[in-house]
């Protein structure tokens, strides 16, 4: 059964933690990069969503 393109992370927008810039596809190293992220824009907030992740799991720990 073939891969749906959506269901394809190779395709998905990740964030380059180095450079700050949203990429398509595997371009960067795993270490360098969070994601993935289903549109760009979503990508490009990537560090917001991981604060309130962040946040979120340090108040259920408490």
């Amino acid at each position: 059964m073939a891969k749906r393109y959506e269901d394809d992370i190779e395709h998905k927008y990740w964030y380059n933690l180095n450079t700050g810039e949203v990429e398509q596809g595997f371009k960067s190293p795993a270490p360098h990069r969070v994601g993935p992220f289903d549109t760009h824009e979503e990508a490009e907030h990537a560090l917001e969503k991981l604060r309130e992740n962040s946040a979120r799991w340090a108040e259920e720990d408490r």
